[in-house]
């Protein structure tokens, strides 16, 4: 399962990393109403699937025991016994996990990093999610939270973030930065009619990322320069994590990058020049999720299974 601040989406995944079922709801704003429709859907998959065991990826920053959610900028969560509460609503074990050390495990073994000694992953959703991997295994820092990337300060006294700071770079290079981006321009250019303008009539809580995109595809120069934003964006956190961590390889996952043809070639473009030392040194090979918006979810079931055999428990399909 993938909790994150806008969904709630689940997968039964097989032992190849394939999706052999799915369901999904909105995220709940309180946290017994969350765990009730985190247990809803897995009661729903496990009508229709044998399921022996849940790997739930979280939005948040996770105890190191991974039993717990400490905090989580969109979540309702706060030191939250999250896995063993979980557990008692569906009777079945829970393996914990930040959703994108989720998805770069799903992604190392069943997809874009595979193989790779150092591979970073960065998840753009609602928000930003990172995960780091060394010869496959995850970084988790000191106390379990690392590498928090987006909620580096990219614009000192910036937007206001959830996490209480300013100017972190989700709120620059997100599905919600992305909309409050269109909002902005939208604001600047009152009289000028362009797709999304009519689409959202004056009303800025209508404008999604989704709808950005989409106004994109079709032409809208407002969406268009909102993309440009984001890429460039985009380019000027990944040259610091290429200066910090220097990754054979860069995934980019979470929903925003099933837009990755609006601005994934201008930001690898801006990024070659903005590391340090360009030109003189290797480039990390940037490339989208092979499994998209569900790398999360996959390996949220694979990090299951390695759960159940360290308890010596035989764990076929997991969701």
């Amino acid at each position: 399962m993938d909790v994150g601040g806008t969904s709630v989406r689940a997968g039964v995944v097989d032992e190849h990393g394939s999706l052999m079922d799915t369901a999904r709801v909105g995220t709940p704003g309180e946290e017994n109403a969350l765990e009730d429709a985190i247990a809803g859907v897995v009661e729903d998959l496990r009508n229709r699937h044998d399921v022996s065991g849940v790997g739930l990826a979280v939005a948040g920053f996770v105890a190191k025991d991974r039993r717990t959610v400490m905090f989580a900028p969109h979540l309702s969560w706060r030191a939250a016994p999250v896995a063993e509460r979980i557990e008692k609503r569906v009777g079945l074990p829970v393996t914990l996990e930040h959703d994108a050390n989720a998805a770069a495990v799903g992604e190392y073994r069943f997809g874009a990093a595979r193989g790779a000694h150092v591979a970073a992953l960065v998840a753009l959703g609602t928000g930003i999610g990172a995960g780091l991997l060394l010869d496959g295994k995850i970084f988790r820092g000191a106390h379990g939270v690392a590498p928090e990337l987006g909620h580096l300060t990219v614009v000192p006294g910036g937007r206001a973030c959830p996490c209480g700071k300013y100017g972190c770079w989700e709120r620059y290079c997100s599905g919600t930065a992305l909309a409050a981006t269109a909002v902005e321009l939208l604001a600047r250019h009152p009289g000028r009619s362009t797709v999304l303008a009519r689409e959202t009539r004056g009303d800025p809580g209508s404008v999604t990322g989704r709808r950005v995109a989409g106004a994109a595809r079709d032409g809208d120069p407002i969406a268009q320069r909102a993309m440009t934003e984001l890429a460039k964006w985009l380019a000027e956190g990944l040259a610091l994590v290429a200066d910090v961590f220097d990754p054979e390889i860069i995934v980019i996952g979470g929903g925003v990058s099933e837009s990755a043809p609006l601005f994934l070639d201008e930001a690898r473009e801006h990024y070659a020049g903005k590391i340090t030392g360009a030109g003189h040194r290797p480039l990390a090979r940037i490339r989208t999720a092979h499994h998209g918006d569900d790398t999360a979810i996959v390996g949220a079931a694979a990090l299951a299974v390695d759960a159940a055999k360290a308890l010596g428990a035989g764990v076929g399909v997991t969701g």
